[in-house]
């Protein structure tokens, strides 16, 4: 059968959009047969049910009314009765269509205009579709792209198949970029938008630089080397731990290269960024000595539940650990996830002094033991009234000079404290008017929920409308400057998810949320149902 030449040229549009939009032909097909079926709907009424197909091969084009078939009809244009049904064809039944051909039809400028559009639109959803496809799992990879434009100081790139941004935030401070460079970037991102998919690209992000250094170290890409964590000030300095899975590699020189040819080329691709390239320790104590290089570190005191640590330089290393505006110790503790105070020889010992001054007062004040008696309890490295309270008292009748009779009387002096305490707090949290619920709740000790009701948290209802960010204070840039304020529970050393729990559980009991487990029923029981 000969096959007209429009027939033909509308099998090779279809190809030649495919190709041009990368996405199948059938896509390009499905969406023609739907523009057809809308402009012949307009033709024959649009309470008409009728489909359109088009051969792939031919490229010759049929239309069909569908006729529903249901037990009374509403519509006599899209619906017919079983009965009639029957009498066309004996094996019909409810719900299933018949179908009558149409004859071709002539669009007008009208109609065409109008199949233009909906052909339109469906490819552009298809290439969209195709793009997010392509991008969404190749999120922390490194992609290569050219400039295509700049828009308010955000990059467009584009990548071959689809066009990705660097927004202005995440490229490098004082770099160049021009329209035509080429770029490479780290993929951060990659949502679905009713304008499309966007691609984020970064080259601030610190696995970008790890993905720099998987590509000009073939041991990191070979999983010898493994590269535990990254810290970086974007475009001035960073600091890198790496660690080695082979006792006969060193994982610093592997790194650094032949006369530092390997992170000179990690250097040259972020603009001259300073790496420090750091070995990696479990002992988060030696890991952090080693990141806070090239100062050298005389003590350090760790303090693993609240993630803090001390660290004492020599008078003249100061200004080496801190670094320019604080970036080595900031660096050192992105690097470590602790937050690192540092101080000299001499700071330290005043601090050491002050803090045995005032505990010893303490110890004086509520177990009414004179000095010599509290500077032992110190030295021992009790820093509360409640440890002595509920420690074993062997633990305290072993102090030298201490026998059982002293520990228990002294144990006995810190209970008896402590209520006085409590009954102290108890009058105070009624004056401020604190609520039951509050009080008793898990969690909180008097002392914080006095802390919290100085503030205006004064039941749990007030405490479930609080952010973690108030219990625990936060940190923002002001005049270029970091700057710390305090949150309620600060003095109380409550980590963020802490507070996020007591939140949370407070929002629970409030009557604001369901526990998970309750949720999770109820939807067992809906799906049910």
């Amino acid at each position: 059968m000969a096959v007209s030449h429009n027939k033909l040229e509308l099998v090779q549009i279809a190809e030649a959009v495919a190709r041009e939009k990368t996405i199948d032909k059938e896509i390009v097909i499905a969406a023609m047969e739907d523009a057809l079926s809308r402009a012949a709907r307009s033709r024959y009424g649009h309470e008409t049910n009728v489909r359109a197909e088009i051969n792939p091969k031919t490229g010759e084009t049929k239309l069909w009314r569908l006729m529903e078939v249901v037990e009374a009809v509403e519509n006599d244009s899209a619906e017919i009765t079983l009965e009639e049904a029957r009498a066309r064809n004996p094996e019909a039944e409810l719900g299933d269509f018949l179908s009558d051909p149409l004859p071709p039809i002539e669009f007008g400028r009208q109609a065409a205009m109008g199949a233009k559009q909906v052909i339109t639109q469906k490819v552009r959803d298809a290439e969209r579709d195709r793009q997010f496809d392509e991008y969404k799992d190749r999120v922390g990879e490194i992609v290569n792209g050219v400039v295509k434009r700049i828009e308010y100081g955000h990059v467009i790139i584009d990548l071959g198949r689809a066009e990705a941004i660097i927004r202005r935030d995440q490229q490098l401070p004082r770099e160049a970029i021009r329209q035509g460079d080429r770029v490479r970037a780290y993929i951060a991102d990659v949502r679905r938008e009713v304008r499309g998919p966007q691609i984020f690209l970064s080259r601030t992000h610190p696995q970008f630089m790890a993905k720099l250094f998987e590509q000009e170290v073939p041991e990191v890409y070979d999983g010898v080397i493994e590269i535990k964590a990254v810290a970086r000030d974007p475009g001035s300095r960073a600091k890198i731990g790496v660690m080695s899975n082979d006792s006969s590699i060193d994982p610093v020189g592997a790194c650094v290269g032949m006369r530092g040819s390997r992170v000179q080329a990690v250097v040259n691709e972020l603009g001259g960024e300073k790496i420090d390239i750091v070995p990696w320790s479990d002992d988060i104590a030696t890991f952090i000595v080693n990141a806070l290089a090239p100062a050298e570190v005389a003590k350090v005191v760790l303090d693993e539940e609240s993630e803090r640590i001390e660290v004492v330089v020599p008078d003249e290393q100061l200004s080496l650990a801190i670094g320019r505006r604080g970036q080595n110790v900031r660096l050192a503790a992105q690097l470590s996830g602790f937050e690192i105070d540092i101080m000299t020889e001499e700071e330290e010992s005043a601090k050491r002094q002050t803090e045995y001054q005032q505990r010893s007062e303490l110890f004086m004040e509520a177990l009414d033991v004179d000095d010599i008696i509290a500077g032992l309890l110190v030295s021992e490295g009790f820093s509360r009234i409640e440890e002595i309270a509920y420690v074993d008292v062997h633990e305290v009748a072993d102090i030298e000079g201490f026998d059982e009779d002293t520990a228990e009387e002294l144990q006995a002096r810190a209970n008896d404290y402590l209520e006085k305490e409590a009954e102290a707090l108890n009058e105070k949290r009624l004056e401020m008017g604190v609520a039951d619920d509050l009080w008793n709740f898990d969690g909180l000790s008097a002392k914080m929920i006095i802390a919290l009701a100085e503030e205006g948290v004064l039941s749990v209802e007030d405490l479930a409308g609080c952010a973690s960010d108030d219990l625990t204070g936060w940190t923002e840039r002001v005049d270029g400057e970091k700057k710390h304020y305090d949150g309620m529970l600060e003095g109380f050393r409550v980590k963020p998810e802490e507070a996020q729990e007591l939140i949370n559980r407070a929002r629970i009991d409030a009557g604001w949320d369901s526990p998970e487990g309750e949720e999770e029923e109820g939807e067992d029981a809906a799906e049910t149902v």
